[in-house]
C-alpha cells in the first residue's frame, strides 16, 4: 500500500477543515425565524387604494421611529425587506428606511395616467408548489403572496426583424425545452444534449457560494488557492469559461448559438464576457417555467411589510440616508437621515445596507472607514454592471383585445450576438439608437391573471434596452423631470428606435398608445439610487464569479455591526438578492437559516402527510 502523498494530505486536512466549519454553522445559537410554519389562509388581494397607500407609502417623519431599535436597514428593495422580515421572525425590532417615495426597491409599481407599471420584477423562475423557493417566500409573506404561473412557452427569440423572421420557442420543463430546441433545430440534437447537461451540472454547483461566503473567511481564502475547487465544483471549474467559448465549441450553428445565449440581458453582461457558470444558473432558473405575481410585483412589499410592523418595526419612505454614522470605536451605531433641511440621527446596534456595495462603501461611509484595506479591496474587485434604458407603453384595449401575449420577447437584430452588443456599446450617444441590440418585450397586463379586475379596458407594455450612464451624464445634476428639451429629446430618439420594432411585434396597439414614456440611466439613478444607472449592482462578469471573488464579499464587512445583504452579496435578480437576504440574516443571527427552512419544510411535509393518511 502506498501512503498518502503531502499534498493529498493537506487536502484531506482542508477538507476536515471546512466540514468542521459547516458543523460550526449547523450548531445554531440565535433565535430561529422558521421556528413554526407561518403560512396561514390567503386572503383577496386589496384593491382598496388608501389601504395600499398606507403601506407602500409610509413616509418618514421623527415620531415614527420606533423605540428600542435592533436593526436598521437601509434600502426597501428584496434584499433589504426580506432581511428585515427575518429578523423581525427571530424577535428583533427593524426600521426599514427608503429613499423613493415608494417602497418595495425594484418590486414597487408605479402608476401614470392611470396605467400601473413594473419596475423590474417581470418574471420569477423556481415557484412552482413544493419547491424550497415557493416555501421560503411563502415564509416571508405568511402565505399571502401568490404566484400566476406564465404560458409553457414563457420566452420567445427573434433573430431579425418581427413578423418576418422566425421566433424560437422557449419551452419550460427540463423535458420541454430539451425536446422545444431538438424540434426547432433538429440537425442539433447533440449540442443541445450536451448544452443541458453542462447547464444541468454547472447551475447545481452553485451551492459553492453559499459556502464560500458563509465559511470563515481565512478558511474560505485556503479553499480558492488550494485547487480544490474546481474539481469539487463544477460551477467554480467553468466559471472561468465565457458563454460565447463553450457555446462556440458546441455548434456551429450561428442561430442556435444566439438561441443558446439569448438570456444573458437578465443579469446583464455580454457573451464574450459573461461566465457560462452564472449563465448556467439564469437557464436553470427557468426550466421548470416562470411565474409572475398575483396582483403585480407591489404585492411582494404590501405582504413583507406588516410582518415587519407586527414585531414593533417599521418601514419608511422618503428617508434618504446621508451617512452611516461610527462609534468612538468604529462601529457602525446608526444612520443619518435627511429630512427637508434636516438631519435625523437613528441609533441601533445592527445597520444592514440593501443599498448596494458602491453606495455603502463610497457614498454612506465616512472617510476613515472607506479607506479600510478590506473595503478598499472588495472596491477594486467591483465594477458597475451595465445601465438601462425602459419605455413604458399605456394602451386603450384589453390585452385580449390587442393580441398581446403572457409570453417575453427578446428580440435581436441578428444572430451574432456579442458583435451587435460590442457595436452598440461602443457608439456615440448620436449613433446609439440606430444600433439598439436586444429589446426584452413584455406584457404586465397580459401575465397577471386579475389585471381586468383591477384595470378594465387597460393594457401596460415594459420594454428594456441597454445603455450607457456616459451618454446621459450631462444631465445628472438636473432635477428629475426638469431636464429640458435637450435631455427629453435624445430619450425621444431611443423611444421612436424602439417603438418602431415594437409596433412590428404587436401591429394592432400602433393607434391604441394612450401613454408613453421613457426611463434612461438617469431614471434609474434616482428611482432606484443605482450609481450609474446598473440595474444588476455590480457587474457579473467572469471576474465576479471567481471564487476569490465570491468569498471576499460576503454580508460581514469590515466595519463592525455593518451587514451587506441583496444582490451584490449573491447575484441579481428577485431570486439573487433573496439569497444575499438569507446570508445576511444567518451571520446577524448567528444561524444556518437554509438548514432551519429546510428542517421546517421537511416537517410540515410529514405533517400534511400524516393528515392526508
Amino acid at each position: 500500500r502506498s501512503a498518502m502523498g503531502p499534498c493529498a494530505l493537506l487536502a484531506l486536512a482542508l477538507v476536515l477543515l471546512v466540514l468542521l466549519a459547516l458543523l460550526r454553522w449547523a450548531w445554531s445559537r440565535g433565535p430561529n425565524p422558521f421556528a413554526a410554519d407561518s403560512r396561514r389562509p390567503p386572503a383577496p388581494v386589496v384593491t382598496d387604494k388608501a389601504a395600499r397607500r398606507a403601506v407602500l407609502k409610509a413616509v418618514f417623519s421623527a415620531d415614527k421611529i420606533p423605540a428600542g431599535l435592533d436593526a436598521i436597514v437601509i434600502g426597501s428593495g428584496i434584499g433589504g425587506l426580506a432581511a428585515a422580515v427575518l429578523l423581525a421572525k427571530a424577535g428583533r425590532r427593524v426600521l426599514v428606511l427608503e429613499q423613493h417615495g415608494k417602497l418595495g426597491g425594484c418590486c414597487h409599481t408605479f402608476s401614470e395616467k392611470g396605467f400601473e407599471f413594473d419596475a423590474g420584477i417581470h418574471y420569477v423562475g423556481q415557484m412552482q408548489e413544493g419547491s424550497l423557493a415557493r416555501f421560503i417566500v411563502d415564509q416571508l409573506t405568511e402565505g399571502q403572496l401568490d404566484w400566476a404561473p406564465m404560458p409553457a412557452v414563457y420566452d420567445a427569440v427573434v433573430l431579425g426583424e418581427p413578423g418576418r423572421s422566425k421566433a424560437y420557442r422557449i419551452c419550460s420543463g427540463r423535458k420541454g425545452y430539451s425536446d422545444g430546441l431538438k424540434e426547432q433545430f433538429p440537425g442539433e440534437v447533440v449540442a443541445v444534449e450536451k448544452f443541458e447537461q453542462l447547464v444541468k451540472s454547472v447551475s447545481k454547483g452553485i451551492v459553492a457560494l453559499g459556502i464560500l461566503k458563509m465559511l470563515p473567511l481565512p478558511l474560505a481564502r485556503l479553499l480558492c488557492r488550494s485547487g480544490l475547487l474546481p474539481r469539487l465544483s463544477p460551477f467554480c471549474r467553468m466559471a472561468s469559461r465565457s458563454l460565447k467559448d463553450v457555446v462556440d465549441g458546441l455548434t456551429a450553428n450561428a442561430e442556435l448559438r444566439a438561441v443558446f445565449s439569448y438570456i444573458f440581458p437578465t443579469y446583464g453582461v455580454l457573451p464574450s464576457k459573461a461566465s457560462f457558470s452564472m449563465h448556467s444558473v439564469l437557464v436553470n432558473h427557468y426550466l421548470r417555467g416562470a411565474w409572475y405575481p398575483k396582483g403585480g410585483p407591489g404585492e411582494i412589499a404590501f405582504h413583507t411589510i406588516p410582518i415587519i410592523q407586527k414585531a414593533g418595526g417599521n418601514v419608511l419612505g422618503r428617508a434618504p440616508v446621508q451617512s452611516i454614522l461610527l462609534d468612538s470605536q468604529g462601529r457602525a451605531c446608526g444612520v443619518s437621515v435627511r429630512k427637508g433641511q434636516d438631519l435625523v440621527n437613528i441609533f441601533a446596534p445592527t445597520i444592514v445596507s440593501d443599498a448596494g456595495i458602491f453606495n455603502t462603501y463610497e457614498r454612506l461611509l465616512p472617510a476613515e472607514a472607506r479607506a479600510l484595506p478590506e473595503i478598499q479591496s472588495q472596491l477594486r474587485m467591483a465594477k458597475h454592471g451595465e445601465a438601462s434604458f425602459s419605455v413604458f407603453v399605456g394602451l386603450n384595449g384589453s390585452s385580449k383585445e390587442l393580441g398581446l401575449e403572457a409570453t417575453n420577447y427578446f428580440i435581436y437584430p441578428g444572430n451574432n450576438l456579442d458583435e451587435i452588443m460590442k457595436r452598440y456599446l461602443t457608439s456615440s450617444r448620436e449613433e446609439a439608437a440606430k444600433n439598439i441590440p436586444i429589446l426584452f418585450v413584455t406584457c404586465p397586463s397580459a401575465k397577471d391573471p386579475l389585471w381586468e379586475i383591477r384595470h378594465p379596458g387597460k393594457s401596460t407594455l415594459a420594454i428594456v434596452t441597454f445603455a450607457k450612464y456616459e451618454w446621459f451624464e450631462e444631465w445628472k445634476d438636473e432635477q428629475v423631470k426638469k431636464r429640458g428639451d435637450a435631455y427629453e429629446d435624445v430619450k425621444k430618439t431611443f423611444v421612436d428606435a424602439i417603438m418602431q420594432v415594437v409596433f412590428k411585434l404587436y401591429p394592432h396597439v400602433e393607434d391604441k398608445v394612450e401613454y408613453i414614456s421613457g426611463g434612461s440611466p438617469l431614471t434609474n439613478q434616482h428611482y432606484i439610487a443605482s450609481p450609474r444607472g446598473e440595474i444588476y449592482g455590480m457587474d457579473h462578469d467572469i471576474a465576479r464569479m471567481q471564487a476569490e471573488a465570491v468569498a471576499a464579499v460576503r454580508p460581514q464587512t469590515a466595519v463592525p455591526n455593518l451587514y451587506l445583504t441583496g444582490q451584490d452579496v449573491f447575484v441579481c435578480g428577485f431570486a439573487g438578492a433573496l439569497q444575499g437576504a438569507f446570508l445576511c440574516a444567518s451571520a446577524i443571527l448567528k444561524r444556518n437559516l437554509y438548514l432551519d427552512v429546510l428542517w421546517l419544510k421537511k416537517r410540515t411535509q410529514a405533517t400534511n402527510n400524516k393528515k392526508r393518511d
